[in-house]
């Protein structure tokens, strides 16, 4: 007979290894994530127009700013702008900070959001409710999106194919990002 103390699982193995070690995954376990309040977010998706006409003046008002940030330097502007920009998003958006954001293309529902993290649509597990299949308690992110994106303007952007996360993004901000390319972009970087 074999003996009990010397079959270890691969499970076990993990379990003891947990206790032990230094990472712990921030704001990702399901009980925290119960614990968040949708208010914001699901007002977020209700005012969707409107958060859409005032995202693309903020953006105009950035580019404005180009001048300034690119003289600063982009690179020593990062902390205090993503500091504003983490707090503001945070509240508004539940925002995950990972640097491509895609508010304007989802009815200002941020995908990241998703438990899967999901860029590009609901997985097949909607519940009949509107409610998400890891957890229950949650709206689907992606049902919220397709609310908040039939209010938009620019409703249809939703149907675009993201292109997947660049993990290497994650933590700095997205709206210097989107000045950056949006000066490139425009002749001889003016708005």
């Amino acid at each position: 007979m074999a003996d009990p103390a010397r079959h270890v699982t691969q499970a076990t193995l993990v379990r003891q290894a947990q206790d032990k070690s230094a990472y712990k995954p921030a704001d990702t376990s399901p009980q925290r994530r119960v614990q968040r309040r949708y208010t914001m977010r699901l007002w977020s998706v209700r005012h969707s127009r409107f958060l859409e006409w005032f995202y693309a003046r903020f953006a105009d008002f950035f580019l404005l700013l180009h001048p300034v940030w690119n003289g600063i330097g982009y690179r020593r502007v990062e902390k205090p702008v993503k500091f504003v920009e983490k707090r503001v998003k945070g509240l508004m958006f539940d925002c995950r900070m990972c640097g491509q954001c895609i508010l304007s293309s989802t009815g200002m529902s941020c995908p990241m959001n998703c438990p899967k993290q999901l860029r590009n649509g609901p997985c097949g597990g909607v519940r009949a409710n509107g409610n998400c299949e890891v957890e229950p308690d949650m709206p689907c992110v992606w049902v919220k999106a397709w609310e908040g994106s039939r209010n938009m303007k620019q409703g249809d952007a939703i149907l675009a194919v993201q292109k997947p996360v660049d993990q290497s993004l994650r933590e700095t901000s997205a709206w210097l990002r989107a000045t950056a390319e949006a000066a490139r972009r425009s002749p001889a970087g003016t708005p």
